[in-house]
């Protein structure tokens, strides 16, 4: 099954077209790869497909809901792991994962959040405020949430950013596993060797146009745009 569709998507600013009619589909269990220079649009897609913006023009689907009419239903199905950490300062980590889980009706045991944190590599800070986490332990804690939450759609920008290689590994562990498990995971990226490893499909985002291309050419290509 399709899980997102993306029909002729624009997005402009102004006079500046971020998005000119791009069209693409992820299935379920599969894992799509978005390159692009900074710039690009690759983050306002992935914030419009998330309903946090609306196309210009254009739609897309989600599991079948329309993006803009059924808002609502698209995101109790979806989980953007943004580049900002959107969390709390002044709350711990434990805190931070229950205030979000909770959102979305959720309250996993103290077992579960210790097994989710212990996983990412952060066991050890559950009780730090989050002020005194580093950006790496900020994005380790992002994917602690996704891993509690297991959305049918995972939205990732740059999921790679500010982690070191054994944080980079356990992110593609956690992205296999959730493709296994039919997850579609849509992903903006400059790390094109971390992403080959996980990715079924790949793209790239230049000057709002999308051209797909073959993933075994992305570490070979010189450059994608």
């Amino acid at each position: 099954m399709t899980a997102i569709r993306g029909i002729q998507l624009s997005k402009s600013y102004r006079h500046y077209l971020a998005l000119k009619e791009v069209s693409f589909e992820v299935a379920q269990g599969e894992c799509y790869a978005l390159f692009g220079p900074n710039g690009a649009g690759k983050t306002t897609l992935l914030r419009i497909l998330a309903t946090l913006q609306r196309p210009s023009s254009g739609r897309f689907e989600m599991m079948g809901h329309d993006g803009v009419g059924q808002r609502n239903k698209v995101r109790g199905i979806l989980l953007l792991v943004a580049h900002g950490s959107y969390l709390y300062n002044e709350l711990d980590a434990v805190e931070n994962i229950r205030f979000a889980v909770a959102l979305r009706g959720m309250s996993p045991s103290d077992r579960d959040i210790k097994i989710a944190l212990d996983r990412v590599g952060i066991g050890a800070f559950a009780d730090f405020k989050i002020r005194y986490f580093s950006e790496g332990m900020k994005r380790r804690l992002s994917i602690a949430k996704a891993i509690l939450i297991r959305p049918q759609i995972l939205l990732l920008d740059e999921p790679y950013s500010s982690l070191d290689e054994r944080g980079m590994r356990m992110v593609n562990h956690f992205i296999r596993e959730s493709s296994q498990q039919g997850t579609a995971v849509l992903m903006t990226s400059h790390n094109r060797v971390k992403s080959a490893e996980v990715a079924d499909r790949a793209g790239v985002l230049h000057q709002g146009v999308l051209r797909e291309m073959a993933v075994k050419d992305l570490v070979a290509a010189n450059e994608l745009f």
